[in-house]
């Protein structure tokens, strides 16, 4: 079931055209990322999800039915440009943002400090927000963003900023919410961590859906049909790449017609997500 449709969506702001007739759905579970260049029209869609922005044309349904306000309560955003009190203190500022999206004070303290232990933050709590560094601050709204567990989260680029150890933090943080259960939009312009945490993409380019579907299938249906043998034989070590659509058993033997032969690896080669971006991306741009 898709947790979010986006239905023939436009949306222009005066003679620009941000969104084109953009239709996709985000399946319910598991981390769909939301991909293309700058200025493409990402930001623009995730407005409209939250209902931040009114589409020129076309619906967001949400588990079904047409988006409503209510449902919003049930979404949790961290934008890429950061939105913080500085001269509240940390503490105030995650109980106020908590309680806005429904969580009773009680309810709101006690979640905010368990997350303010697992991430080891628990002195913050008096500091005022000005006093954060930009990891630090950010660390505070992926917080915000997830305390009142949203069915749906949308974090815009939520690794921007952060050092490597941080990073880690957070993407571990991303896999154990997906694991229970939560439904996350990950925008961002790091294939890698598309690669390792995406099950399934959008690509949008110009105002216009590109493509969309499972990672895994899209990176096989870019690829050249190949696959990597690594072997070993009194002559050293060997790495051969070989076309799939040949007969593997006679390209084996052609390769391999030795004694002593050890195979190390035999893995199918598929392009990785950031050669495709580029590659969608480019042919976008020579066809306009």
């Amino acid at each position: 079931m898709a947790i979010i449709e986006c239905k023939n969506v436009c949306k222009n702001f005066g003679e620009k055209v941000a969104l084109d007739h953009v239709s996709l759905d985000i399946p319910e579970g598991g981390i769909f990322g939301l991909l293309g260049p700058n200025g493409a029209g990402k930001t623009t869609l995730i407005r409209i999800i939250n209902r931040i922005t009114i589409p020129s044309d076309g619906e967001i349904w949400f588990n079904g039915h047409p988006i409503t306000r209510e449902d919003v309560a049930r979404i949790g955003y961290m934008p890429e440009e950061r939105g913080l009190y500085r001269k509240m203190k940390v503490g105030d500022q995650a109980m106020y943002l908590a309680q806005l999206k429904g969580m009773s004070a009680a309810d709101a303290r006690q979640a905010l400090k368990e997350w303010f232990v697992r991430f080891g933050i628990q002195s913050w709590w008096d500091k005022k927000v000005e006093e954060l560094s930009k990891g630090m601050a950010q660390k505070l709204q992926f917080i915000t963003t997830v305390v009142h567990k949203p069915s749906l989260m949308i974090l815009d680029e939520p690794f921007s900023g952060f050092d490597p150890v941080n990073a880690e933090l957070i993407r571990q943080e991303i896999l154990r919410l997906k694991d229970e259960g939560a439904t996350i939009i990950l925008s961002t312009h790091n294939m890698e961590s598309v690669e390792e945490l995406c099950d399934n993409i959008a690509l949008i380019n110009k105002a216009r859906l590109v493509i969309t579907g499972g990672v895994e299938q899209i990176r096989r249906d870019y690829g050249n049909n190949n696959v990597e043998l690594v072997y070993t034989d009194a002559d050293g070590r060997h790495e051969v790449v070989l076309p799939r659509e040949t007969d593997g058993a006679s390209t084996l033997r052609t390769y391999l017609d030795k004694e002593g032969v050890q195979i190390n690896s035999y893995k199918e080669l598929m392009p990785r997500m950031n050669d495709i971006f580029i590659k969608l991306v480019t042919e976008g741009e020579e066809q306009a």
